[in-house]
């Protein structure tokens, strides 16, 4: 039996491109293209003052240097941080303009605003010779922490869907961080080998070596570390209600200032006495990292047992095949239908697949913020959405997610044991969420849950 289109189960939003005449009167400044060329405007500048700035202290070959040594870790950084993002992955988009932003906007406010507040403390006090350490101590951590931060800010203001929780203010703020790390690793790098050149010292450069194990090998997590509470503040506010205004607010001036006071303490560590630096990067900064790496990675496993929980829900409504929910709840399952689609349709396929699940998390994470009443105002048209990306890419992603399940994620508990409509979203003001129907289908008594039959079994090539 044939499978009727897909249509959209929820009318189109009054603003969405379907009504059209909200986007014919928006104001010039309000337009996607306009936006988006002033933000590339903006960061295109940045970086050339910043690439100015930078080669003018260090010289050119300082400069070469530098960029050759600063950049050995920012992949690793960014592999780390998109492991991390993979059960419900941002869009690269996102990313880019995280480090985009870190190496060049917030590079070049913490450079200008750095050095003016040291020549102005300079002159200002009795002392000069304290100007730099507290320089170091006070300027710097909350003028770099705030310069990061409002990167963290521009995506949850204004990529709200891809802003759900903990793990995405972490892997924004931290991809952030690594650029603003890699701009500054150039220009102390730099610096430092032209020192040694100074210096005339033949062999290893020393200053460089050194400046290169402390801030590379030692700690390249540093930076991402102190904006990382940042993120929490804001995946914690996102996880909150629409109505939580005071919490939305709080949440991420606290992690704002916790990340200030961890960058004061770190810089000021060099002024604890000879072994005052290690005496903090082993009994402070190692054990907080192996603390917020722990977080995270227990985040990431909360996020997959959502996914286990909220999606059977739509499976029993036609939506998605028994299977599926445990399958897509499984990073094993999920990496194994991939590559079964790639193996038997090639790249496309397997894009299906992975934008299948993407689709399917985020699906699951709605349903999830529904249930507990933190659901948006966009609630019914946003899931509309997403179950018809589902239904678009099912004939090349369920056979695959069908066959991955039976290998890696089986069901633990059979279809008849699913919960009813008892289970379903909480209840909005003056609405409840019913479930959604899937494309082309009937009510079938016989299911016991008054939900639609499932979609017949299409032939599976991947079935065993």
């Amino acid at each position: 039996m044939a499978i009727s289109p897909p249509y959209p189960p929820y009318p189109t939003p009054p603003d969405g491109p379907a009504g059209g005449g909200a986007l014919r009167h928006a104001h010039w400044w309000q337009r996607t293209w306009v936006r988006y060329g002033a933000l590339i405007t903006l960061l295109t500048l940045s970086g050339l003052v910043i690439l100015a700035l930078v080669r003018q202290q260090t010289g050119t070959e300082g400069f070469l240097v530098g960029l050759g040594l600063a950049v050995l870790p920012v992949p690793l950084l960014i592999a780390a941080f998109r492991w991390l993002d993979r059960v419900e992955p941002g869009p690269w988009r996102n990313l880019v303009f995280a480090f985009a932003w870190g190496a060049c906007a917030a590079a070049l406010i913490a450079i200008v605003a750095n050095s003016f507040a040291t020549k102005w403390i300079a002159t200002a006090t009795a002392d000069p010779s304290g100007a730099d350490t507290l320089g170091a101590t006070v300027i710097a951590p909350v003028v770099e922490e705030s310069a990061k931060a409002a990167a963290v800010l521009l995506v949850f203001l204004f990529r709200r869907r891809d802003f759900t929780g903990i793990v995405d203010g972490v892997v924004i703020a931290g991809v952030t961080a690594t650029g603003f790390a890699f701009t500054e690793n150039i220009l102390y790098l730099g610096t430092a080998f032209g020192t040694d050149q100074l210096t005339g010292d033949r062999g290893i450069p020393s200053v460089t070596a050194a400046t290169f194990f402390v801030r590379v090998v030692m700690s390249p997590f540093a930076h991402p570390l102190f904006t990382v509470l940042t993120g929490i503040g804001f995946g914690i506010a996102a996880l909150s209600g629409e109505r939580q205004h005071v919490r939305r607010v709080l949440l991420p001036l606290a992690g704002l200032l916790l990340a200030m006071g961890m960058h004061s303490f770190w810089n000021g560590s060099s002024t604890f006495g000879e072994f005052g630096f290690f005496a903090v990067y082993g009994a402070f900064m190692v054990p907080t990292f192996a603390v917020l790496t722990w977080l995270v990675v227990w985040t990431r496993q909360r996020e997959l047992h959502t996914v286990r929980e909220e999606l059977p829900a739509y499976a029993v409504a036609g939506w998605l095949s028994p299977a599926e929910p445990y399958a897509l709840g499984s990073m094993r399952a999920r990496r194994l239908a991939r590559t079964v689609a790639k193996n038997h349709g090639g790249r496309p396929a397997a894009r299906a697949v992975a934008e299948y699940e993407a689709y399917a998390t985020s699906l699951a994470f709605l349903r999830h913020r529904g249930r507990l009443g933190r659901a948006g105002s966009d609630f019914v048209v946003r899931e509309g959405e997403l179950l018809n990306e589902l239904w678009r890419r099912r004939e090349t992603a369920r056979p695959a997610l069908e066959h991955a399940g039976r290998v890696a994620a089986p069901m633990p508990v059979p279809v008849a044991a699913w919960p009813g409509p008892g289970f379903g979203y909480a209840q909005g003001p003056g609405q409840g969420y019913g479930y959604a129907q899937p494309p082309g289908h009937h009510h079938a008594p016989a299911q016991g849950y008054g939900y639609p039959a499932a979609p017949h079994p299409a032939y599976n090539p991947y079935r065993t």
